[in-house]
Parts: C-alpha cells; structure tokens; sequence
C-alpha cells in the first residue's frame, strides 16, 4: 500500500462513526426463582407473611457483554426486595472463580420487589421467624445462590455478535411519597423521575433482549401471593410482545416514589390495576424500541469504588437499656441490636461503607449504578450533570444497605431521611455530607 493509501485510510478510519468500529457480543438468560413451597414473604415489616400462591412467576436475568478488547461485563437483575453484603460477597466471589470476572465488571440490580421470598439476612430486624420459617427461608436462599450461578454462566455461554441501541421513553406511574404520606412528612411536594432508559440488543433483524428501567417502588401489591409487582407484569407483556427475547426490569432511584393510587385489601382489583401499570411501563419500553435509537458504541470501560457515608449521634446506652422493656416487635429488636453493638464493640459504629459504579459505553452511555433505597433527586443530579440524553441512573445494585437521603430529603426529615436508619441496623440518620460525598465518588469514578 502507497503512501497515499495508507493517509486516505487513516483519513477514513478517523471520520467513521464509533459504532462501526466496535464489536459488541451478548449473551443473554433468565432462571425462575418461583419457590415451590409456601415462603416468608419480603418487603414489609410486622407479622409474618407466608405465601399462599403464585400469580406469576419471578425470574432472576442476566446480561453478558464482551467489547472489543475482549473484556467480559454481567449485569444482572432479580424479581427480589434486594440482597445483602453477605450476599453480594458470595455471588461476586463465585463469577470471579468460576469465570474470571472482576468485581467492577458485576452489578447486580434487584426490582425491590415487596411480593418475593425473604432472602438470607436481608431486612433481617423486620422478622421473627418459627424454626419451620426460618428452614423454609433458608432453602430459597440456596436456590437463589444456585440461580445466580446458573445466571451468569448461561449468559457467557449465550455470548454472540449483536450491536446495541439506546433510547428513553417515559412513563408517568410514580408519585413522590413524601406527598402521598400527609402529616408523617408534613406532605412536601417532591420530584419525579419520569424517564424509562431502555437498551435494546439485536443480533441483526433479531431482538434478543429489552433491558429498561424506572424511578419506583415495587408496591402496587402487598397481598399473599408471589409476583414481581408492576416490573413483572411490565417484563411479561414485553415477552409476549416480542417473542423470544429477554426483558430485564432495572431499579433506577425510586426510593421516594410509589405507584399510586393503590388498592389495598380486594385483591383481585389490587393484581388488575398493578398489572395496568406493568402494561403502561411495557408501552412506554416498545415505543422507544419502535423509534430511533442510538447505536451504542464500546469498549465497555468500568470503575468502581467506596466511600464512608457518617452517621449522626445515636442514643446512649443507658437510654436504649431504659426503653427496650417498653417495647416490641422491630423496635424492641432494633434496640436490642445496638444494646449488642455496645457490648461487643463498645461503640455504635458511626460510618456505612457505599460503593457505587459506573459503566461508560464509548462516549455513548454513562450507566451508574448507586446503592441501597436512592431517592430520586441523585438520578436528577447526576443526569444534569453527566448528560439528560446518555445518562442512566440506577439504585438499589449490590447491598440494600439502607435509605440514601439527598441532603433535601435528609433535612425535610420523615421516613426516607430520618425515620428509616433503625430498621436497616444504624443508629442515626446520615450526616449532611451524605450528598457531597456520594457525588464525589461518582464524579472520580467517571474521572476514570
């Protein structure tokens, strides 16, 4: 090749778009993780609910990626209120033996559903479980275990050509709960999130999966049955809708927001209207699937890291010692819990540790990814910061350590910001640092 050749190339390599010169592969599955025995259900606190039937099944998915420099990404979701650290460590362990995945390369993204089995020690001071409870709920977890692991590696075994889209739809199911709760949190108006991300990945003609998220809480259901809330409906009718591809539900940072209005107590009409807004949400995914969507480009660039989110003061010992006879139930196990942090370690501990993600697709997608119960005003922060176009914010990956206020939902107080810390195990609310360090954190992981 002349010399003229090779200049008109480069000249040709340097004008062509991104998405020509990437090579994505996708493998994707889905397990049922429907238990096959009445189980303690998960989400809410108070008396123990064993479940009495299934209205629909609830799945556990997972997303394999492998760019061009022939690095390997999982993302994977679950129809489950959430998982534990105990839980992170043991299915991050295991990708990392079986398949050589890095830490940073995993998100594991729950629907916060409030209609599955308890996990493990999730939410572990809600309940009090009988010895049969307890062995009921510890089967599930094991099967859970075993689902990831098949998850994963049914996904890397699936690992073929495809290119990626994305776009964003909106839908308008969710209601900030700070104003839906009245006097508890003096009925501030808040924000929402309308905005339905959706990747779309194809293998030529061929849709293989849907992975779309929203800014909500699972809790259009509260009854006995087993379910993937309005997320599960939605994942169902985009399954029918597109035949044989794989429709993952993420999310996003719906900590302060429900789908209203709700029917509590007649349960027919309750499933009916939950599964309107798994309808709606799955219209608002196929009408960004039927428009243009932006053709992703790699490689597939990730980060991860922690930081200590402080804690205010908690109460003293000698308070806690003095109130715990007059209580019971969650409180009284809440007390006891930091009557125990006192004697083992002579102090409540004052810091959370909070990871977070972030995955950079090309200069295409910024996909960050939060832990715990994120309110929404991070998902709004982060867009107006990173871009409203490319930028996707998820909460509730890895731990679900707790409720992460803003530092408006932390001041205006109520159950997100203040009253929620001591049934996730802390002694007190965040300290007003808690924004500022969490933007920090992900603005040096983008850095990266």
């Amino acid at each position: 090749m002349n010399r003229l050749a090779i200049l008109l190339f480069a000249i040709l390599l340097a004008f062509l778009p991104l998405t020509a010169l990437a090579s994505w592969e996708a493998g994707l599955a889905k397990i049922d993780i429907t238990p096959t025995e009445p189980v303690p259900l998960a989400g809410y606190g108070g008396k123990t609910r064993m479940s009495q039937g299934v209205e629909h099944p609830i799945w556990l998915k997972a997303l394999a990626l492998r760019d061009e420099t022939g690095a390997t990404s999982v993302l994977v979701t679950a129809d489950l209120v959430g998982l534990s650290d105990k839980m992170v460590g043991r299915i991050a362990a295991a990708a990392l033996e079986k398949h050589g995945l890095p830490r940073e390369r995993l998100i594991l993204n729950t629907s916060h559903n409030h209609s599955c089995p308890v996990t493990e020690d999730v939410l572990w001071l809600y309940y009090e479980f009988t010895p049969e409870e307890t062995a009921a709920r510890d089967r599930y977890t094991e099967m859970v275990y075993r689902a990831y692991e098949e998850a994963i590696a049914a996904a890397i075994a699936d690992l073929a050509p495809a290119e990626l889209g994305f776009g964003q739809g909106l839908a308008g199911l969710a209601v900030n709960r700070r104003r839906s709760r009245g006097p508890e949190s003096r009925a501030l108006p808040g924000p929402v999130d309308p905005d339905v991300p959706v990747i779309a990945v194809r293998s030529g003609e061929t849709l293989r999966g849907i992975v779309f998220g929203y800014s909500c809480h699972t809790t259009a259901l509260g009854g006995l049955t087993l379910n993937g809330d309005y997320a599960g409906f939605a994942q169902l009718d985009l399954e029918k809708s597109h035949p044989g591809a794989v429709a993952m539900f993420v999310q996003n940072c719906g900590g302060d927001a429900n789908p209203l209005p709700r029917i509590r107590g007649k349960d027919a009409e309750a499933v009916a209207l939950a599964e309107r807004y798994g309808l709606v949400l799955a219209e608002a995914v196929r009408q960004t699937l039927a428009g243009s969507m932006a053709a992703l480009p790699g490689p597939l660039r990730v980060a991860m890291g922690e930081t200590d989110l402080d804690l205010q003061p908690g109460l003293p010992l000698d308070e806690l010692r003095e109130r715990v006879p007059n209580l019971n139930g969650m409180h009284r196990r809440e007390f006891e819990h930091f009557i125990r942090q006192y004697e083992s370690l002579g102090e409540l501990p004052g810091t959370v540790p909070y990871p977070a993600q972030v995955w950079r697709f090309g200069e295409g997608l910024n996909f960050i990814a939060l832990t715990g119960e994120t309110v929404v005003d991070y998902s709004l922060k982060f867009k107006d910061a990173y871009g409203w176009n490319n930028t996707w914010v998820s909460g509730y990956n890895n731990d679900l350590l707790c409720y992460v206020p803003s530092l408006r939902v932390l001041r205006e107080g109520g159950y997100e910001g203040t009253l929620g810390m001591w049934e996730y195990g802390h002694r007190a609310p965040f300290a007003e640092t808690v924004e500022e360090r969490i933007m920090a954190l992900v603005a040096e992981l983008m850095g990266r």
